[in-house]
């Protein structure tokens, strides 16, 4: 579910402070949407500070082994996705469904103490980085990625629709990989690695890879395309 561009984030009234929403089926991207179910309370907190203050919320991949301590604060991948709330609807028991949208890479530098029920980190915003000696290259990956993309979806017309638009808007590489990845049905550490890789010349070539690993797997396409655009997830 494509978003592309928040023009309300502001990096300069930016704290660096966040509140961490650590799930372990999830990896968030920039610009993109996605669904979200705040059912526990410690998050339900959560979702109302943000709501009264910048409803702002870093979305973040649990590391392995979280299950000893999910209650508690298992660790996390140092690399996160700081998104902004963009709609919430707050049903009869008191949970409710979000739609967050992807603003920021962010990496985490240290999580701050316990002073609430939900936890809270200090983050740096991690910008896109384009290889200037490399710039040659940069039209040549973004129709790969197009074209593998392609390739990778079975024929489905809607799914080929939406593929026409994102291609048609003239995305940015940067932009243009992110959504691919959120897309992409692979393993979540795949996706954590895509997340992390702040160089977008290196982010798009990696992924062509899973591109090509996936055109191969005709059970695997058909399983994106229908999960496209996801559902909500759980928290």
């Amino acid at each position: 579910m494509a978003a592309f561009e928040d023009s309300s984030f502001s990096l300069e009234r930016f704290t660096g402070l966040v509140r961490l929403f650590p799930l372990p089926n999830l990896v968030m991207f920039p610009h993109v949407l996605q669904p979200l179910h705040v059912f526990e309370p410690r998050y339900r907190e959560m979702l109302q500070d943000a709501l009264a203050d910048d409803q702002l919320i870093a979305m973040a991949l649990l590391s392995p082994g979280w299950e000893a301590d999910y209650e508690g604060r298992p660790p996390v991948s140092p690399m996160a996705c700081l998104g902004r709330i963009i709609s919430h609807h707050q049903l009869e028991d008191g949970s409710y469904n979000v739609l967050l949208l992807g603003i920021e890479r962010v990496r985490l530098i240290r999580e701050l103490e316990p002073s609430k029920s939900f936890r809270e980190a200090e983050v740096q915003i991690c910008e896109d980085f384009y290889p200037p000696e490399a710039a040659a290259q940069r039209a040549a990956l973004h129709r790969s990625l197009g074209k593998s993309l392609l390739k990778a979806l079975p024929l489905v017309p809607q799914a080929r629709e939406q593929l026409d638009q994102l291609m048609a808007a003239d995305l940015p590489l940067g932009v243009l990989a992110d959504i691919i990845s959120y897309l992409l049905d692979i393993d979540l550490r795949e996706k954590e690695s895509l997340l992390a890789e702040c160089d977008v010349h290196v982010r798009a070539k990696k992924l062509l890879l899973h591109l090509k690993a996936t055109a191969s797997d005709s059970a695997a396409t058909r399983q994106s395309a229908v999960l496209f655009p996801p559902d909500f997830s759980p928290n």
